[in-house]
């Protein structure tokens, strides 16, 4: 088995080994099931609960960019030009969903 070793600060250590003790489990346990969550080979872990938020997330939006654009598509207009600028900024946009 490969071995790492990492460094953090001693309050993230504290935190980490107050949580693995909760758990009933070792640091570099609780650490490995950590990263296999994250790294989605856990189905029922940190990716899948994301995917659902963001499902729903896009659905609300949609709802609410419908309801805006039959009101006042000049509002959605405004509204999705700086929903893009600030994906564009946070670096969430490639060159093709920029130019749209």
């Amino acid at each position: 088995m490969a071995r790492i070793t990492i460094r953090i600060d001693d309050d993230l250590y504290a935190r980490l080994t107050v949580q693995a003790r909760s758990a009933g489990l070792g640091a570099a346990t609780y650490c490995r099931d950590i990263l296999e969550r994250f790294e989605g080979t856990d189905p029922s872990g940190y990716h899948a609960r994301f995917d659902e938020v963001h499902a729903t997330l896009i659905q609300a939006f949609a709802i609410l960019a419908t309801s805006v654009g039959e009101r006042s598509p000049d509002i959605l207009q405004k509204g999705l030009a700086e929903a893009r600028r600030l994906l564009h900024e946070r670096g969430l946009l490639d060159g093709a969903e920029d130019r749209s």
